[in-house]
């Protein structure tokens, strides 16, 4: 088995061919996107060149900061069945009576005075490696449905198969940075056993970044142990190699499976994501501000209690918000009032120095049709303009998070490749200028021919890999498809050209014999 550096070293140049090959790269790949063949070239994390846009002025941020300090003294947030939390919390100054603690105003504030405002999480792949915070965005896939759309129009329970199916999707698609966590969640593996095989596939068919499991305390330190054998031991203990999901139970709960994962990946130097997963009107109040001071209440206890738990460690604002329809209750999405949400969470995030999670491609349409793309479009939008760090869900969502269609993913990316252009920003090069073209061209003529279009013409504009913009009749002389059944089309040719990036044979041995091990250790649970 080779060290972490000598593994890198070696998928960097000893396997190029084959990884550009997987990946995308090279002129023949090139030549494929462009023909709406290939996934084109791996993009990495955006730099964003574009202002991020604002929505509270300092008086409206300063009230809402009072108020969270408020709730946070006086109503309080539970730490649910977590002896540890509540003895820490006492110990640093809260008021524990019970299960609830009530903190002086300012604690949290200070305690996340160690928290890092940007870290790197390191893939295997060192090329593949995000910065997480500052002026990074990183796109990561949907994360948590049941079920699955698959290319055959049906819904249905998701498999492991599914699972491998979106990892190697993501792997392959330029504007996803980031291979995500629980893609879909495989029904056809036993409860207490599936994590692993879903860790073991983002280690396997793809080598960008991953999640870990969140499930069960030990189902994180599982996720730990296979780190150490991909990575090496002491490179987990030196740096950040996992960001994960960790949920309050909104309102103003944090429950014993959540702080049991959150305590696994703190105490060992991994990035937890702390979001508060709101549906405004059932689990915060229907305003605006009013579900902002919760957010915000709920992350400052969250996150600081990961200092707590080791100060340093890498820690996430996160938000999760969406309204409800108040005739049914059904979650709603596209809609103004969790944009504005988005951007006062992503505020509050940039005046605590923390990197900052939200929004995605969200939307509660059950098939890739006009709601899901307008409905993803609006939260996309102000996702990338809020200035958001890490994207969750930012492909393959569908049916409000109950189903990962593989239609809607190949959709979603093509947006996303679009939303990375336009985070670039203005050109402002010589070349970008283009005077020279302008002077050649001169009144009345155009500028098909000049030398400057000539040599910018491919990559100009973003070419997007679903949309027809044929004439009519070519269009109906290529069977008059539609943007799903173009997804459809593209998915199945990925999957089929899909070729694993390099692993070295002696880690992936001991990672089977390592998940072999721990199914061995216990019956099937599928509760």
């Amino acid at each position: 088995m080779t060290s972490m550096d000598e593994n890198l070293s070696a998928e960097q140049e000893g396997s190029g061919t084959r990884r550009g090959r997987g990946a995308g790269g090279g002129a023949a790949a090139r030549r494929a996107a462009r023909a709406g063949g290939g996934p084109g070239v791996q993009q990495t994390y955006i730099n964003r060149k574009i202002k991020v846009y604002e929505v509270l002025d300092e008086e409206g941020l300063s009230l809402i900061e009072q108020n969270a300090e408020t709730v946070l003294e006086e109503v309080g947030i539970e730490f649910r069945d977590d002896a540890e939390a509540l003895a820490l919390w006492k110990e640093a100054g809260a008021d524990v009576k019970g299960e609830r603690v009530h903190f002086p105003k300012g604690l949290c504030r200070s305690l996340l005075k160690t928290a890092p405002s940007t870290y790197t999480q390191h893939a295997r792949n060192a090329a593949r490696s995000v910065q997480i915070g500052g002026n990074a965005t990183v796109f990561a896939p949907v994360y948590g449905p049941p079920f699955v759309r698959d290319l055959d129009g049906n819904r249905r329970y998701a498999t492991i198969e599914d699972f491998q199916n979106f990892v190697k999707l993501a792997y392959m698609a330029p504007s996803i940075h980031h291979s995500g966590g629980t893609v879909c969640e495989p029904v056809d593996v036993p409860v207490n056993k599936r994590h692993l095989d879903m860790i073991y596939a983002h280690m396997r068919y793809s080598d960008k970044p991953f999640m870990g499991s969140v499930t069960a305390p030990e189902r994180a330190e599982d996720t730990i142990a296979m780190c150490k054998v991909l990575f090496g031991e002491k490179f987990v203990d030196e740096n950040t190699v996992l960001t994960s999901l960790i949920n309050a139970n909104s309102p103003m709960v944090f429950d014993e499976t959540m702080l049991g994962a959150l305590k696994v990946y703190a105490r060992n130097n991994q990035a937890c994501i702390v979001t508060p997963f709101i549906l405004a009107g059932a689990m915060s109040p229907v305003t605006v501000a009013g579900t902002l001071t919760q957010v915000l209440a709920e992350v400052l206890a969250g996150a600081s209690f990961t200092q707590l738990i080791r100060p340093g460690a890498p820690v996430i604002f996160g938000t999760f918000a969406s309204s409800i329809s108040m005739q049914s209750g059904a979650p709603t999405f596209g809609t103004p009032e969790p944009s504005l949400v988005s951007y006062g969470a992503a505020q509050f995030a940039r005046r605590l120095g923390l990197p900052f999670r939200t929004g995605g491609s969200l939307c509660g349409s059950k098939v890739p049709d006009a709601q899901a793309a307008y409905e993803s479009a609006n939260t996309l939008n102000s996702t990338v303009l809020a200035g958001t760090n890490f994207v969750l869900h930012a492909a393959g969502w569908l049916e409000g998070g109950l189903a990962s269609c593989y239609e809607k993913f190949m959709m979603d990316i093509d947006q996303l490749g679009m939303q990375q252009k336009f985070a670039e920003g203005v050109d402002l090069s010589e070349n970008g200028q283009a005077m020279d073209a302008i002077r050649q061209v001169g009144p009345g003529s155009h500028f098909l021919g000049c030398d400057h279009t000539q040599a910018n013409f491919q990559s100009a504009f973003y070419r997007s890999t679903i949309a027809d913009n044929n004439s009519y009749e070519q269009w109906l002389a290529e069977g008059q498809k539609t943007a799903p059944q173009r997804a459809n089309e593209l998915a199945r040719r990925w999957l089929e050209s899909y070729e694993a990036p390099h692993l070295d044979e002696g880690i992936d041995e001991a990672l089977k014999d390592f998940i072999a091990k721990k199914k061995e250790s216990m019956p099937d649970a599928f509760t």
